[in-house]
């Protein structure tokens, strides 16, 4: 093949070697490696572990989402490609629903997935706490599992678990595309209370 694309044009060329480097990358790589590469058409895909006994694997780009804890508007989601670490991305994503709401966040809850993070000037309060914990922060942290489910909707109605858009571009647009898809449904639904 190498061999054949000599003959080509230079966009050509360049096309073929990158997949040329990208079929080589995935019979060069073994069981135990990291960085594998798990699709050939979007490299940019990793094996992230979920930890739960139906499900122990996804395939894709792990998704930060923030949302407000009473009206459970999405105010700030963004694919993190390279599957990060949960507790090392909280910061931007706090700065990211700020800046959106207009708001400055005092207090804020998450899952276990962000075990030992920080954040400056805000408290962080995590499911499963129990220090610290007054009878108020008890019952918004019980409100905030509320985003579970949201999640979940997103992924299976939303559109969140199957990226048709290409690249790591498109994984970030169409995780903001959902995340806008998932305010305005929540915002007819709401209309369509009041009217009835």
């Amino acid at each position: 093949m190498e061999r054949h694309a000599q003959g080509l044009s230079d966009q050509k060329q360049v096309e073929t070697l990158k997949e040329l480097c990208l079929v080589r990358r995935l019979l060069d790589q073994k069981k135990n490696d990291r960085n594998k590469l798990y699709s050939v058409h979007a490299p940019e895909v990793e094996c992230i572990s979920k930890g739960k006994a139906r499900q122990r694997y996804e395939f894709g780009v792990k998704v930060s989402v923030a949302s407000t804890l009473r009206e459970g508007l999405v105010v700030g989601i963004r694919a993190m490609p390279g599957n990060p670490y949960d507790g090392h991305t909280l910061e931007e994503a706090i700065e990211r629903a700020e800046i959106l709401s207009g708001t400055r966040a005092h207090t804020v809850f998450v899952d276990k997935g962000y075990r030992a993070a920080r954040a400056a000037g805000v408290r962080v309060c995590m499911s499963g706490q129990r220090r610290g914990m007054t009878r108020r922060l008890k019952a918004e942290l019980r409100r905030c599992s509320a985003i579970e489910p949201a999640i979940g909707h997103m992924k299976a109605d939303g559109g969140l678990g199957r990226n048709w858009l290409k690249g790591t571009v498109g994984d970030r647009l169409h995780a903001v595309l959902c995340g806008a898809g998932h305010n305005l449904v929540r915002r007819v639904c709401n209309l369509n209370c009041v009217i009835c």
